[in-house]
């Protein structure tokens, strides 16, 4: 149960970040697009970017892609395709199974916030944000360093027409 709502929940959030990610500026030497998110939305911007496909079949096949193109704004932490594989071995085609959608909207939806959050708002120290699922996260930064968990945020503020995508390198979990 626990790792079908992580998987719903990343869904969501790997839509979201794979539309975004495609114009973002990065840190840490990234090879995506700085140009601004006019008129792209960060389904867009995920989707042009190469790094973001598991996250966006996984959005797709939880449904979310209407959502995820909408108005906003969001946030989302996507993880990226590495991110994904490092998952033990059938974890991602189990979650993308019709059967799952619930799970993988769980998982997808813990990586997305329901406001735009810059990494300028970021402020040093612990920031607790609310997801679209309900649950708190803790995004921690220290300098230039911003980690979720174990998570490390390895590009920021690729922009969208409805929100910013950060690009994470671990999927993150729900906690039950």
């Amino acid at each position: 149960m626990i790792l079908k709502n992580f998987l719903a929940a990343l869904a969501a959030v790997f839509a979201i970040s794979i539309a975004q990610a495609a114009s973002a500026s990065s840190c840490g030497g990234g090879d995506h697009d700085h140009s601004h998110g006019e008129g792209y939305t960060v389904m867009d911007k995920a989707a042009a970017d190469g790094n973001f496909s598991t996250l966006i079949a996984a959005v797709e096949a939880a449904g979310l892609e209407d959502v995820l193109s909408g108005h906003g704004p969001f946030t989302i932490f996507a993880p990226t395709d590495a991110a994904f594989a490092a998952l033990p071995a059938g974890t991602v085609e189990t979650l993308l199974k019709p059967e799952n959608i619930d799970q993988l909207k769980a998982i997808l939806t813990y990586h997305v916030l329901p406001k735009s959050l810059t990494s300028s708002h970021i402020r040093n120290g612990d920031n607790y944000v609310k997801t679209v699922s309900g649950s708190t996260l803790n995004v921690e930064k220290e300098y230039d360093e911003v980690m979720i968990g174990s998570a490390r945020v390895v590009a920021v503020d690729i922009k969208g027409s409805n929100g910013v995508i950060h690009v994470i390198d671990e999927v993150l979990l729900p906690k039950s």
